[in-house]
C-alpha cells in the first residue's frame, strides 16, 4: 500500500523555536541586568531540584555553535526572544550596547545562513526593576515596553521583518500572578487580571511602533490556546468548560479582534476590571498581520461547583497516551484551534509558533538519542496542521518546540522539549532522531 503524503504549500515555513532565558544562560554578564527569572529561580522552592537559568544551555556562548546546527537541520526559521534586561537592564532608560549587539550578530549570522529571524520581544523576563515598581500590574510597565520596542525594532528592523509582541500573556498574567508557579511567584486574581490588561495594552501600543521602525514588518502576538471539552454533557460540566474556554482562551482572542473582553467573564470578574480605561479595548484591537498558536494539548472540564457524585458520568474520557508533562497527546486539537483562529476570529495568517512534547530521553550506548514518540507527536499534529489548510485555513508555518532541550521554567531541567539533546554537563548538542526526521519533512516540505 503507497504512503499518503501531505504536500504542504510552496513557501511554508519551517522552524523552531526557543526562549531567552531558558537557553541563554550568561544572567549576570556584559552588563545585563536581573529579570524575574533570575530572582524567581534564585529563591528557594520555586524551582524544581532547585535549578536556575543561571548557565542554561550556555546559548551565549554558543550561539555560533547553535546557528549552524540550525543550518543543518534544514529549518528556514528561527523563532527566539530577545532578554529584555540583556538590553535594558533596568527595564528603561540606560542601554547595554553589549546586548544589542549580542542579537544584531545573530540576526546577521542568520540571515547569512539564509534563515529568517522570528523574534519575539517578551518571552517572560521581565527586568526585575521593573517588577519592583509593580510588574505587570502597573499600568507604567506599558510605556517601558514600548520603549523596548522601540529600541530593538529600530536597532534590528532594517533586518528582522517577522515580530512577535508577547509570548503566552495568560501564562504571564495568570500562572505568575494567580497561581504563583512563574516568576514573580504571586497568588492574587486582581493582580493577574491587571497584568493581563497591561500586556495586552502593551502589544497594541507597540504594534504602530513596530511598524514606523520597520515599514515591511510583520507583526502578531502568540496566545497559548487549549481547547476546552466537558467531561459530560451536563449542565454542570458544560458550564465549566464554557467558563474555561473564556478563561484560556476567549479573555485574549475577544479583545484582540475588537469584541472587548467576554461579557460573562466580566460579570464573574465584576469590580476587579475597574483598571481598563478608556480607549484602552480599541488600542489593543490593533490589526495584527498574523496570530502565532502554541498548541500542546485539549483541556477536559469537568465541574467542581457540585460533588463529583452528583456529576453526569464522564463521557469524554482522557486517552493514555501522556507526555512527561502529564498533557494529553490529543493532535485533532490544534485542528479545531485553527479553525476556530480562522472561521471563529478571521486573523488573516496563522503560524503555529509552539508544538512539541517532553518525553524520557537518553543517550544510547551508540551515541544516538531516539526519541519515537516525539516524533509521532509531531509527526500527527502536522497531519492535523495538513488538514486545517485543505479546510482553507491560512496557516503560513509551523515552528517545533523546542530546538534544543532547556530550562523549563518551574521544572528545571526534568523535562526535555527539544529536538536536539543537551547534555548540560558538557554541553554537548545531539541530533534526536526526531530532529532527523524533521530535516526530511523540511527537505520534502511533506510529511509522509
Amino acid at each position: 500500500m503507497d504512503k499518503k503524503l501531505f504536500q504542504f504549500p510552496k513557501g511554508f515555513v519551517w522552524g523552531a523555536a526557543t526562549a531567552s532565558y531558558q537557553i541563554e544562560g550568561a544572567w549576570n554578564e556584559d552588563g545585563k541586568g536581573e529579570s524575574i527569572w533570575d530572582r524567581f529561580s534564585h529563591t528557594p522552592g520555586c524551582v524544581q531540584d532547585g535549578d536556575t537559568g543561571d548557565i542554561a544551555c550556555d546559548h551565549y556562548h554558543h550561539w555560533e555553535e547553535d546557528l549552524d546546527a540550525i543550518k543543518k537541520l534544514g529549518l528556514n526559521a528561527y523563532r527566539f526572544s530577545v532578554a529584555w534586561p540583556r538590553v535594558l537592564p533596568s527595564g528603561r532608560g540606560s542601554i547595554n550596547e553589549a546586548g544589542l549587539d549580542f542579537y544584531s550578530k545573530m540576526v546577521d549570522r542568520l540571515l547569512k545562513l539564509e534563515i529568517e529571524p522570528y523574534i519575539t520581544l517578551y518571552h517572560w523576563d521581565l527586568p526585575q526593576k521593573l517588577q519592583d515598581e509593580g510588574g505587570w500590574t502597573s499600568r507604567a510597565v506599558v510605556d517601558a515596553f514600548v520603549e523596548y520596542a522601540d529600541l530593538i525594532s529600530r536597532t534590528l528592523g532594517d533586518r528582522v521583518k517577522n515580530w512577535i509582541t508577547l509570548n503566552e500573556p495568560w501564562v504571564s498574567a495568570f500562572i505568575g500572578y494567580e497561581h504563583g508557579r512563574h516568576a514573580p511567584g504571586h497568588t492574587d486574581l486582581h493582580e493577574a487580571l491587571a497584568a493581563s490588561h497591561h500586556l495586552l495594552l502593551s502589544h497594541g501600543r507597540a504594534v504602530p511602533v513596530i511598524r514606523q521602525n520597520c515599514p515591511d514588518a510583520n507583526v502578531g502576538i502568540t496566545l497559548n490556546l487549549s481547547p476546552q471539552f466537558p467531561a459530560s454533557q451536563s449542565v454542570a460540566d458544560r458550564a465549566a468548560a464554557t467558563w474555561g474556554d473564556g478563561y484560556v482562551n476567549r479573555f485574549f482572542l475577544d479583545p484582540l479582534v475588537g469584541r472587548g473582553y467576554p461579557q460573562d467573564m466580566v460579570n464573574d470578574y465584576g469590580d476587579e476590571m475597574a483598571f481598563v480605561q478608556t480607549g484602552d479595548l480599541n488600542t489593543i484591537s490593533v490589526p495584527v498581520d498574523f496570530v502565532g498558536v502554541n498548541y500542546y494539548t485539549r483541556t477536559i472540564a469537568r465541574s467542581e461547583k457540585i460533588s463529583e457524585a452528583e456529576n453526569a458520568p464522564r463521557t469524554v474520557i482522557r486517552g493514555d497516551e501522556i507526555t512527561e508533562m502529564d498533557w494529553e497527546v490529543y493532535p485533532e486539537g490544534l485542528y479545531k484551534t485553527l479553525g476556530r483562529l480562522y472561521f471563529d476570529y478571521d486573523f488573516p495568517a496563522i503560524y503555529i509558533t509552539e508544538n512539541g512534547a517532553a518525553f524520557v530521553d537518553q543517550v544510547g550506548a551508540d551515541g544516538e538519542v531516539d526519541d519515537p514518540a516525539r516524533l509521532s507527536y509531531i509527526k500527527r499534529h502536522l497531519e492535523q496542521t495538513h488538514r486545517a489548510i485543505e479546510s482553507g485555513v491560512p496557516v503560513k508555518g509551523y515552528f517545533a518546540w523546542s530546538l534544543m532541550d532547556n530550562f523549563e521554567w518551574g521544572f528545571g531541567y526534568s523535562k526535555r522539549f527539544g529536538l536536539i539533546h543537551v547534555d548540560y554537563e558538557t554541553q554537548k548538542r545531539t541530533f534526536k532522531s526526531s530532529a532527523k526526521w524533521y530535516q526530511q519533512v523540511i527537505d520534502q516540505n511533506a510529511v509522509d
